[in-house]
Parts: C-alpha cells; sequence; structure tokens
C-alpha cells in the first residue's frame, strides 16, 4: 500500500465512521503508550484505583495495543456523542449519570465497530481487528488524544474542542497500516479549576488525577462493599449512579445541543421515576426499566444500596 492508497483508505475509513452514526473519527499508529506509563504506575501505586484491581492486571497490553491483536498496525478511534435532549424529574431528589439515560452504550458503539470493520474488509480484504469499547485495557482517552480527537481534561476526562466531553470512546485495532492523524497537542482548559471545585467529595488531586476512592462515580457503580463509606455521608449529594458535577461545571459543556441518536434517547420511564418509586424500588420494577440500560451493572442490590444511603443521610 502506498502512500496515496494509505491516505485514500483511511479517509474511506473515517467517512464511513461518520455514515454508521459516529460523530468523529481519527487514527493513530498501534505504538507503547511511552508518555502514559510513568503515569499510570504512579496512580497505581498511590492505591487511587481503590478496588479496580484490574487497573493493575495486564500493563503492557494497557500500554501497548500490539499485546491485544496478532500484528496490529493502526488505532481505530470513534467517539459517540450522549448530551440528553431531556432530563430527569427533579423532584425525585436523586440522579444518575446522563451516559445511563439510554440503552447500554457497550452494545451499540461494538455493533457499529464491527459494521465498519465488515466495511473495511470489503474495500480491504485480508485485515483482522479487534473492537473495543470499555471492554479491555484499553487507555481510552490517551488513543482519542493520539488521533487528534481532544484532550484530557482536569476532570480527567477527554475535552472535545468547541463539543465539551459527553462522549463515548470506542477503539478498533486493525493489522492494516493507515495514515495516522496529527496527535491533539496542548490543552485548552487554560487557568480554569471548575470542575475541581464543583468535586462533591474533592476526589481531583491534581489536574487530570482521580482518586477513585472518592469519585462518587466509582462509589456508587464499583465499590461492592454492602455499605458506602460513611465519610461520605452528606457529601454524594443526589447521586445514586454514577456523576456529573465536574462535566456540568466545565465551561466547554455550556449551551450544548442535544444528541440525535436513537440507541441513546432517554428512557423516559427512568426520567420521570419519583421520589417515592426509587424508594420502593423492586426488583421486578428494576429489570423492567433498566433492561437494557448500564445501570444493571450496578445490579439491584447495589442501585438500592446507593438509594438507602442517600435516604438515611438526608433526612
Amino acid at each position: 500500500m502506498n502512500s496515496i492508497e494509505k491516505h485514500d483508505l483511511s479517509q474511506l475509513i473515517k467517512a464511513k465512521a461518520i455514515e454508521l452514526g459516529f460523530d468523529a473519527c481519527g487514527i493513530a499508529s498501534a505504538e507503547r503508550l511511552e508518555n502514559e506509563e510513568p503515569l499510570l504506575k504512579a496512580w497505581l501505586e498511590k492505591g487511587f484505583n481503590g478496588q479496580m484491581a484490574y487497573m493493575a492486571n495486564n500493563l503492557d497490553k494497557r500500554l501497548d495495543p500490539r499485546y491485544l491483536t496478532d500484528n496490529g498496525k493502526s488505532v481505530i478511534v470513534v467517539l459517540f456523542y450522549y448530551y440528553p435532549p431531556s432530563f430527569q424529574n427533579e423532584a425525585a431528589e436523586y440522579k444518575i449519570g446522563k451516559y445511563a439515560y439510554g440503552k447500554d452504550y457497550h452494545i451499540t458503539i461494538k455493533e457499529k465497530l464491527n459494521l465498519l470493520g465488515n466495511y473495511i474488509s470489503q474495500i480491504a480484504p485480508g485485515h483482522t481487528y479487534r473492537v473495543f469499547a470499555d471492554s479491555a485495557p484499553v487507555l481510552e482517552k490517551a488513543w482519542a488524544k493520539k488521533a487528534g480527537l481532544g484532550w484530557t481534561g482536569k476532570h480527567s476526562l477527554l475535552i472535545v474542542p468547541r463539543r465539551g466531553s459527553f462522549f463515548f470512546i470506542g477503539e478498533m485495532i486493525t493489522t492494516l497500516d493507515l495514515e495516522p492523524d496529527r496527535p491533539f497537542v496542548g490543552n485548552l482548559c487554560g487557568s480554569c479549576t471548575r470542575c475541581i471545585n464543583a468535586c462533591p467529595t474533592k476526589a481531583i488531586t491534581e489536574p487530570g488525577k482521580i482518586d477513585a476512592r472518592k469519585c462518587i462515580a466509582y462509589l456508587t457503580m464499583e465499590l461492592k462493599d454492602d455499605q458506602l463509606p460513611e465519610e461520605f455521608s452528606g457529601l454524594n449529594k443526589e447521586w445514586i449512579f454514577a456523576c456529573d458535577a465536574c462535566q456540568d461545571a466545565c465551561p466547554w459543556n455550556k449551551a450544548l445541543k442535544p444528541h440525535t441518536h436513537a440507541d441513546f434517547q432517554p428512557n423516559m420511564s427512568l426520567l420521570n421515576l419519583s421520589k417515592q418509586e426509587w424508594d420502593t424500588l423492586t426488583q421486578e420494577r428494576f429489570d423492567e426499566i433498566f433492561k437494557d440500560s448500564a445501570i444493571k451493572r450496578a445490579k439491584y442490590s447495589g442501585l438500592k444500596r446507593n438509594i438507602d444511603f442517600l435516604k438515611d443521610k438526608n433526612k
């Protein structure tokens, strides 16, 4: 494949990604993430991963995608915008992260990435690939930056210029040697610290670094203890699953337009739940409302634990 063919193929792939519904697509060369390695190891040494022991596993795979595939040469990164057109009933007094308003994004992203993979096989027969959506040891935000899509904000999330941070990230590692995009250089957060100031539990220890053990998203989704730590009593506000406090405070997320993706349209049964309905939620009702939702990862017992913690502490 000469340079012109490489360029044309890369452009066709990115155009097809947009046609499939992704909001952005970039390409990076598959290589070891040398700059991220010391940062990740320092984060782990401080124990900031909490009970997420898996973050310390497969470090070579996490830092070098070539360990995840045979002869992987390129990483295709896609973004799905999810800022919703509708929001929860404020009178309910309980909040969930906006990412969980609609269908579980893991399913949608993998489905569409496989469609993209099938398309690439038609125009470049013989390539092999793997797709990921928060489903393997892949440093997603680092690859998004290398693919030129944005930078990591002080809240540690990817920020896309003029479009904010409400994005899902997916990746495909392919054996094709594609033309890479220029990595995103710099950081457009400037001196702003609104996300740091907005974090209810002060989980952002320094710009771009999160102590997961203090993060409401971690506490309500990843922590498997029967009870939430007493030290967070009264601090996690209304959040019972995930948290958008830092994103809601970010100036890059002001005056956002709602997404138009059918799969991520809000589940109105969820948004309209009253406080009483949350407080009296049953396993049967949970299974009915959250059948296709990412909230299922917390399970009924976990969500009920989170609700009871707020109910008891906010009396």
